[in-house]
């Protein structure tokens, strides 16, 4: 499967003639690109992170100079434990202290954790700043990018506190990723399939034919990767921007992932890694609800994936427990994303206490 037009850019339509392009060009782009979408040079602040800032952020500054934007850069510290109200606040400090006014947009330059805290810092400063996402994780750049879903996480469950913020423009540049831990890539892999087993079985065979490329980094099979599963959330976003529908079908595995973060602590596994047992734990549940769906494939493909070891210490009951803050409970009652078949999903509440803990104790490889 070869994308011929996967230099064009996607469209994310929204209500009210509103939307923005996922644009797919190299970094040093992004000045040319803020300007099609009406951003006008003047100051400009940067949110990254230290690890990202060591490879990226010479580069982006000096563009941005180069076209006569004045670019102040805040690096805060790597990882989930920094989507926080403490960093939230940091950037609220050094973002007032420099004098920004509504005008000056707000880049994020980075994974997930930079583009939903930057862009919930948007969303609120000054009752709402341009946003602009340069994402440089393969997880940001196929799905935490693209939807406008932004927050924090909360001490009683992950993205508690948040908005929905479109951004301007996603600027989409796959060298970035080549940069990337290992970690980082097979984390990030669990969206791209998760992409595929809930909407599209072609693409999921062609991920199992390229399996070995993918895991690899191929720069040969990368760019159509990403296209695919960027294309895929696109669609859902513009159907449905606020997750009143379709759209929550983009949770498969997070229901049981979320909890799984939680009960750990934010930061100990990331969060495709958490989102990968998540996984194998829908389609355990899955299976028990239809015993045609192709559970030991879509199994097959998941074990290809980085899964952490999870501590004996930890018991079925305390992530069941972990289950009652999630945000997408509706009437005190969890929903579950499943399979009917490969590419089509749905979502249930029709579950029992006997369904949730088979489908962990599947997950954590436990008899």
């Amino acid at each position: 499967m070869l994308l011929q037009n996967k230099e064009l850019p996607i469209r994310i339509d929204l209500l009210g003639s509103r939307g923005y392009d996922l644009i797919f060009s190299p970094l040093q782009t992004l000045p040319a690109k803020m300007r099609d979408v009406g951003l006008r040079p003047g100051k400009c602040l940067i949110i990254t992170d230290t690890n990202v800032a060591a490879h990226y952020r010479n580069a982006l500054v000096g563009t941005l100079q180069l076209d006569g934007w004045d670019p102040f850069v805040l690096a805060l510290p790597p990882g989930e434990k920094t989507k926080s109200a403490s960093h939230l606040n940091a950037i609220y400090d050094a973002a007032l202290a420099w004098n920004i006014d509504r005008k000056t947009p707000v880049l994020a330059l980075g994974g997930g954790v930079i583009g939903d805290l930057a862009g919930y810092a948007a969303s609120t400063l000054l009752r709402g700043l341009p946003f602009v996402q340069i994402p440089t994780s393969l997880i940001a750049q196929v799905d935490s990018a693209i939807g406008g879903k932004t927050g924090i996480n909360h001490a009683e469950g992950k993205n508690l506190i948040g908005a929905f913020h479109q951004p301007k423009l996603v600027l989409i540049d796959t060298k970035l990723l080549f940069t990337l831990p290992r970690r980082e890539w097979s984390s990030g892999l669990a969206e791209v399939v998760k992409h595929a087993l809930i909407n599209d079985e072609s693409f999921f065979a062609w991920i199992e034919a390229e399996m070995r490329q993918i895991v690899a980094r191929d720069p040969r099979v990368v760019p159509d990767l990403i296209y695919r599963a960027a294309s895929i959330k696109a669609v859902v976003v513009s159907e449905d921007e606020l997750e009143h529908g379709k759209r929550a079908l983009l949770n498969f595995g997070h229901t049981f992932g979320h909890a799984l973060e939680k009960t750990f602590g934010y930061g100990v596994f990331t969060h495709g890694e958490a989102v990968i047992l998540g996984m194998k734990a829908a389609l355990f549940m899955s299976r028990r609800f239809n015993r045609k769906l192709e559970h030991t494939r879509a199994q097959a493909m998941l074990s290809q994936l980085f899964s952490p070891q999870i501590p004996s210490s930890i018991g079925i009951p305390d992530i069941r427990m972990a289950m009652s803050t999630d945000k997408k409970k509706v009437s005190e009652r969890n929903h579950f994303v499943l399979l009917r078949q490969i590419g089509e999903a749905y979502t249930t509440d029709d579950v029992t206490v006997s369904d949730i803990d088979a489908a962990i104790s599947f997950a954590l490889g436990r008899p």
